[in-house]
């Protein structure tokens, strides 16, 4: 998660530390343990090429927990029990390439501490979570107002409340930057964790993380598999849309029965009549009723067993994780697709999850876009969630 593990601010008091602790002119590099061979370890920073460690004789090793800020609470640690995926902090002297770096101070995070902090962060999502839309936005009172299932909840933020926002580009929850409420704007997506009223209606936020994003219906153009884009003619707008896959995005086939429920509960949202559909089956007004299992064997929305928030809402986002994966190349000019994508810059985006196999979705509400079913958040979530929180 991020560094060591969010904030990211916390890497940056921890570099700073380490250069004290290694002398007044250091190089520091950050990253995960690619390899380790006695004193030599290839470094896989988060940005960049790989770097060569070379860990001196008299370098400080130690050991800190996730999400710690200050050195004074680390513990010492033997060069034999570092391993591969283990989180470091090395400061030293650089090589004349820059790819090369004489550690003098080396601060671990233990790749196990960091699975089970991201077990305990993601429960705590889970159970202390809401996300919704941003309706209004209060800088000076320190409040933002989101849309929860149709019901307002003011969130309350302090001093201590850490706020993020998405980079236009980023299409990770750990890759949020820091941020301010002044930079979240009506309609952006808002997911925030803390402690709620009684009645639900407030929450005072420890966290709370933004972004702005855009969500294409329509039908491919064109495939691009050399540059990993894809064309989409998007049918609001009727304009051509240029779009990015990357291995981060999700890109998914929704089975043909599945697509239908989500048709049908469209339809109900717009008052329409669903022929052979009983009053109140929906999972939103009813929850008892059974849903057909897929052919994959995927779970429909509202099904029995269904993932759900603790407000007893189906958790969209994990529902769609299990749906059937697809690539790049399975997607063909014509194909109806569904798309959440970052703003992105110089008009092209990265996309964040795809759906295909929505043309009955698309036939249910023709006037819609992908919002409808990819919102309220349909992003990347706090490591070791199979979706978006």
């Amino acid at each position: 998660m991020g560094l060591y593990s969010a904030p990211h601010c916390h890497a940056a008091a921890l570099a700073e530390q380490s250069g004290q602790v290694a002398g007044a002119s250091v190089s520091r590099q950050i990253g995960a343990i690619k390899s380790i061979n006695g004193t030599a370890i290839t470094l896989a920073p988060d940005s960049g090429t790989d770097v060569n460690v070379t860990v001196q004789p008299t370098a400080r090793l130690v050991r800190i927990a996730p999400g710690e800020k200050d050195l004074k609470n680390a513990t010492p640690i033997q060069l034999q029990d570092l391993q591969v995926g283990d989180r470091i902090l090395v400061a030293g002297k650089p090589g004349e390439d820059n790819r090369s770096l004489l550690a003098s101070t080396v601060v671990v995070m233990k790749h196990s501490d960091i699975e089970a902090r991201n077990q305990q962060d993601l429960q705590d999502w889970q159970k202390r979570g809401v996300d919704g839309l941003a309706t209004a936005v209060d800088a000076a009172a320190g409040t933002v107002t989101i849309s929860v299932r149709n019901k307002n909840v003011v969130i309350h933020s302090g001093k201590s409340t850490l706020i993020r926002r998405y980079a236009p580009d980023s299409v990770k929850f750990d890759d949020a930057k820091p941020s301010t409420l002044a930079e979240i704007r009506s309609g952006d997506q808002v997911r925030a964790r803390g402690d709620r009223s009684a009645d639900g209606n407030e929450m005072t936020a420890e966290e709370i993380v933004s972004g702005s994003f855009r969500n294409i219906a329509g039908t491919v153009d064109s495939v691009d598999a050399g540059s990993s884009a894809l064309a989409v003619h998007d049918l609001l707008s009727k304009k051509t849309v240029n779009v990015k896959i990357t291995p981060d995005s999700q890109l998914h086939q929704l089975p043909q029965e599945v697509a239908e429920r989500f048709a049908m509960r469209l339809r109900r949202a717009a008052g329409g009549a669903v022929p052979g559909a009983a009053s109140g089956s929906d999972s939103a007004t009813n929850g008892q009723t059974a849903r057909p299992a897929s052919a994959s064997g995927a779970t429909v929305p509202g099904e029995s067993g269904a993932p759900r928030r603790p407000g007893g809402a189906p958790d969209l986002q994990q529902i769609l994780s299990r749906m059937p994966a697809i690539s790049l190349s399975d997607l063909h000019k014509g194909d109806a697709v569904i798309i959440l994508s970052t703003e992105g810059t110089a008009g092209v985006g990265t996309a964040i999850t795809l759906l295909t196999g929505v043309e009955p979705i698309l036939r249910a509400a023709p006037n819609a876009s992908g919002a409808s079913i990819l919102t309220p958040w349909s992003l990347s979530a706090p490591s070791g969630d199979a979706g978006g929180p």
